[in-house]
């Protein structure tokens, strides 16, 4: 553990980032979320700020990572070898895992690439509700040359009112390369806007006695697609977001984003 401490404090030093966590996970299990991610040195300094607060850490990576000759050091720093051509499984594997009685913070990258993109993936808000989990947001800020974990929460269910916690969160956050930061917004959201214009629309087309607008909204509910007011029946593509961060296949690197190639987390 010492060790480990005094490795993630070099890491700080040679990126020249300062350590700045406000908070500290307890409890001994939750999902800690790294954004905004935009380089390789995300999950570095990710798995440095768990070794320097000494909690332990998994994340999800592609099983094209674990094999050799370096698997078995994806491994040894907390990597779990996932299937990525079957992401509707991961949230089920993962929340398997913790049933069983496995204690460990997560590590989830929700952009799940390191390149500028439209949305955040809903895996790991779907984890934590299926889990009955803690979230707790990571973040790394490049201007400021600051890291750390800020703020833990217990999602509730309502995927936008979640999700505005975290928008709020990551206003000011904006990673090593702001330029490739991707706004935290997931699909579901512009699903659940797009069924409430619909309803409102049919409700405003029945007339000012109302009538039919509860036809209308419950059509427009079931035409926008396999997502529920929760937030929770989420597209299963965007399970993928779940993994480690984005990594070349020859990369090696560590549990939960030291300089060089490392797996996305």
């Amino acid at each position: 553990m010492r060790f480990r401490r005094l490795l993630a404090r070099a890491v700080f030093a040679l990126g020249r980032y300062e350590h700045r966590s406000t908070v500290r996970p307890a409890g001994g299990v939750g999902v800690l979320v790294g954004a905004p991610h935009t380089s390789n040195w995300d999950f570095v300094l990710m798995l440095a700020l768990a070794w320097d607060l000494g909690i332990p850490v998994r994340y999800l990576g592609k099983k094209s990572l674990f094999t050799p000759p370096f698997g078995w050091l994806m491994r040894a720093l907390g990597g779990i070898p996932v299937d990525r051509a079957n992401p509707a499984g991961l949230v089920d594997a993962v929340v398997s895992r913790l049933e069983a009685g496995e204690r460990f913070y997560l590590v989830v990258t929700p952009e799940g690439t390191r390149g500028k993109g439209r949305y955040w993936k809903s895996g790991f808000l779907r984890i934590a509700t299926a889990a009955h989990l803690p979230v707790t947001l990571g973040y790394v800020d490049g201007p400021t040359r600051t890291t750390g974990l800020g703020l833990t929460f217990t999602p509730t269910g309502d995927v936008r009112a979640d999700m505005d916690v975290v928008r709020a969160f990551y206003a000011d956050k904006r990673g090593v390369r702001p330029a490739l930061r991707t706004e935290p917004r997931l699909r579901e959201e512009d699903v659940l806007d797009a069924a409430d214009a619909h309803a409102a629309d049919a409700h405003a087309a029945s007339g000012p006695d109302g009538g039919g607008a509860t036809g209308g909204g419950a059509a427009g509910a079931a035409s926008s697609g396999p997502v529920s007011s929760s937030g929770t029946g989420a597209d299963p593509s965007d399970a993928s977001g779940i993994g480690a961060p984005d990594v070349p296949d020859d990369a090696a690197s560590s549990s939960g984003d030291v300089p060089g190639p490392t797996p996305d987390a």
